[in-house]
């Protein structure tokens, strides 16, 4: 199973890279008022942070929601 995570790493990896170096063009992007020119790549990456980000914090708020769900079932005797 170690051997197939380093592996899936490994392959995931090289892609990243292959992405990255085939778009190394710039494109202008609008970011709220202001236009900025990056390279696809930079905005793909940034793009990538923000979805994992926005992914983790909805995680959270989730699992709290959830765990207070649970909390409030428990004080009133009734666990689901």
């Amino acid at each position: 199973m170690k051997k197939l995570k380093i592996t899936a790493i490994i392959v995931i990896s090289i892609l990243t890279l292959i992405v990255i170096l085939q778009n190394t063009a710039s494109v202008e992007t609008k970011l709220l008022l202001v236009t900025v020119t990056m390279s696809r790549a930079l905005l793909l990456i940034m793009t990538f942070i923000m979805g994992f980000v926005t992914g983790l914090i909805t995680s959270y708020v989730l699992k709290k929601s959830k765990k207070s769900g649970t909390d409030n079932n428990r004080e009133s005797g009734r666990i689901k």
